[in-house]
């Protein structure tokens, strides 16, 4: 099995940083994609943005110049840094991880999820 653990959410003040990190560790063999999406109450699972091993790192229009998503893939871990806080960006943020299994399997695992509170 795969485990995707999120951390460093928390409550911070508008125009506020934060960053996340997700690392996933179990029966890898290689990953696909990482990314990050969020939920805010009431409305449904969006994507924030996501880094494939290969290919074009892809970021929602509203996050586009304060967020900044990265990997090290020798750690299996993905982080996104968020600057410039806005109350909108309120939300759970889940970490999703697309990848091929030791047992030839291609699947994608979620995170438990990491509240993220922009207020004053």
């Amino acid at each position: 099995q795969v485990q995707v653990v999120e951390s460093g959410g928390g409550l911070v003040q508008p125009g506020g940083s934060l960053r996340l990190s997700c690392a996933a560790s179990g029966n890898i063999f290689s990953i696909y994609v990482m990314g990050w999406y969020r939920q805010a109450p009431g409305k449904v699972r969006e994507l924030v943005a996501r880094i494939p091993t290969e290919g074009t790192t892809n970021y929602a229009d509203s996050v586009k110049g304060r967020f900044t998503i990265s990997s090290d893939l020798a750690k299996n871990t993905v982080y996104l840094q968020m600057n410039s806080l806005k109350p909108e960006d309120t939300a759970v943020y889940y970490c999703n991880v697309d990848c091929l299994l030791l047992t030839g399997r291609r699947r994608d695992y979620w995170g438990q999820g990491t509240q993220v509170t922009v207020s004053s």
